[in-house]
């Protein structure tokens, strides 16, 4: 039957159960805990029933979605199945029980109820007591759907206050998907099988230079894989990596949605974050210091790469954004050349790479000519490592303790806050009509400005603090990597590389055979001058002197 008959007959007495219809029924719950399933087979029992006890109506099988939530349909499979299938012509009639069935959002509700109409179909809200092939039932259900919608409002609220007064407490929020531990009554414990590859991960980036990437691969090379059975994703990583819970610090108030009506989310900054050592209901996994060490090393990644030089920083070779063409000052390439004798690896300018001869006369690089250059270097240092050691300490203890990047960001913070009162105050006046909305635009605008210079100075005292540590921190790694990693008869780690070295720059000379280089070296004022010479298929490096 059409709507058009459906409603003759309903205007002329009869009822809906009156009426030969093909009628289903879509059932719901919010969640998939045990009680909330055995109300949807509940609900699945009631409508089969219901409808099957009716002379005139024909059963059509039931649409159930189970743990959705009720706010947006966008996620619900087989109520959108039951969309599909009115359009498809399959039935006449929808029996549910609540206008939250449906959606607890106005328009979704209006949106999907005329929606249905369009095909032909309509729904009754039973314990409404909504029909909307009756003529009033739009005016009811948005009544009823907006009162729905409130209530979902009141629960958001509630929930947020439960959030609030739970970081409070220190009780442990979120899921319980967080690589090496387990949530139980609200603490966190440690799961040994997986804490291992977490302590792995710090060691590998902290200690032996690996970067992100690299990580994946060897844990996936040692068979370690995550929870679904991939290998380590370069953001699962770095988030193990940057989460202070792994040193035993208590985290909350991440996060916070917009509306409770939207799925987005507003993410705070760390320094926003409740975050205090708790190692009773957050026990750490790794010491705090190689956690600070990791993050130290994170921070001056993430400030290089988020530099306007791109290139500054690369990890996938360990000279990549270490060689600089001595006319351009851009880094050089890496490329392979095909010879008869086998492939070899070779490093040329940016703009060589782009225009060729034309672009730039910079001579190319060979990797082992760097590998050789570099053994020098290594075996200049571990000649007078004692020295440099000693005097890097005197000067590095030395910039530490005049640093006053902490000072100042402070005050930053302080005149932000500052401005930000003299806004509220200047928009209580604007509201009042004590200013005109003119004279209101320009003030707002100036404290805009002020905040924002004061933002970008904090960004510039951030970046310099980071430095200093990393200054800090590279006696100690240089003491490590002398120490230890000298012994290269078989080669060296790249992880010494990016220890000790920060930069060459490659100059071309007179003669073609010859190729001059300087070495800059991190935490050594010195730099080494050396000069390549090519003759006959043979490659000689000599150092020619101190600068």
């Amino acid at each position: 039957m059409d709507i058009y008959n459906i409603r003759n007959e309903l205007n002329s007495g009869k009822t809906i159960y009156d009426l030969p219809l093909r009628v289903t029924y879509y059932a719901r719950v919010s969640t998939e805990k045990d009680e909330q399933l055995h109300s949807l087979s509940a609900q699945v029992h009631y409508y089969s029933e219901f409808i099957r006890k009716c002379p005139k109506w024909t059963f059509v099988e039931g649409y159930v979605d189970e743990g959705m939530s009720g706010t947006s349909v966008g996620k619900r499979e087989n109520f959108l199945r039951m969309i599909d299938d009115a359009r498809a012509g399959r039935f006449d009639f929808v029996v549910t029980k609540e206008i939250s069935r449906f959606s607890r959002n106005t328009l979704d509700s209006i949106q999907y109820t005329q929606e249905l109409l369009k095909y032909g179909v309509g729904v009754l809200f039973q314990s409404d007591n909504i029909n909307t092939l009756m003529p009033d039932a739009e005016l009811r259900l948005t009544i009823m759907s907006s009162i729905a919608q409130d209530e979902v409002r009141k629960i958001s609220e509630r929930v947020k206050f439960g959030f609030k007064r739970a970081v409070e407490h220190g009780v442990v929020l979120g899921n319980s998907r967080i690589w090496g531990y387990e949530k139980q009554n609200g603490k966190l414990v440690i799961k040994e099988d997986e804490a291992k590859i977490v302590r792995m991960i710090f060691d590998l980036y902290a200690n032996h230079q690996m970067g992100i990437r690299t990580i994946s691969s060897y844990l996936g090379g040692l068979g370690y894989k995550n929870s679904k059975g991939n290998d380590f994703s370069f953001s699962t990583i770095r988030g193990i990596l940057s989460n202070p819970k792994y040193k035993g610090y208590y985290c909350g108030g991440k996060s916070c949605k917009y509306d409770y009506k939207l799925n987005d989310r507003k993410y705070f900054s760390q320094e926003e974050w409740v975050m205090y050592k708790d190692e009773e209901t957050v026990p750490p996994i790794v010491s705090e210091e190689l956690w600070e060490k990791a993050n130290l090393i994170l921070a001056k990644r993430s400030i290089a790469q988020s530099s306007e030089n791109k290139t500054s920083y690369q990890n996938k070779y360990p000279y990549s954004g270490k060689i600089i063409c001595g006319i351009h000052k851009q880094p050089y390439y890496r490329s392979l050349y095909r010879y008869k004798s086998g492939d070899k690896e070779v490093w040329q300018c940016q703009e060589y790479n782009k225009k060729g001869k034309r672009g730039c006369t910079s001579p190319i690089l060979y990797t082992v000519e760097l590998d050789d250059i570099m053994k020098q270097v290594l075996e200049e240092l571990s000649i007078h490592k004692s020295e440099i050691i000693h005097e890097l300490v005197q000067i590095y203890t030395a910039i530490g303790s005049s640093s006053k990047a902490d000072e100042e960001t402070a005050r930053c913070k302080a005149s932000i806050d500052d401005i930000l009162r003299r806004k509220d105050k200047l928009l209580d006046l604007s509201i009042d009509g004590r200013i005109s909305d003119k004279e209101f635009s320009l003030r707002n605008d100036r404290f805009n400005e002020e905040i924002e210079k004061l933002q970008k100075k904090m960004k510039e005292l951030e970046a310099e603090k980071i430095k200093t540590k990393d200054m800090m921190q590279s006696i100690e790694v240089l003491r490590q990597a002398v120490d230890r990693e000298l012994n290269f008869s078989d080669g060296f780690s790249d992880g010494i590389i990016d220890a000790l070295l920060d930069h060459i720059e490659v100059f071309g000379t007179d003669d073609k055979t010859q190729v001059k280089v300087k070495v800059y070296l991190r935490a050594v004022s010195e730099t080494q001058e050396y000069l390549i010479q090519r003759r006959r298929g043979r490659t000689s490096v000599c150092n020619r002197q101190y600068i």
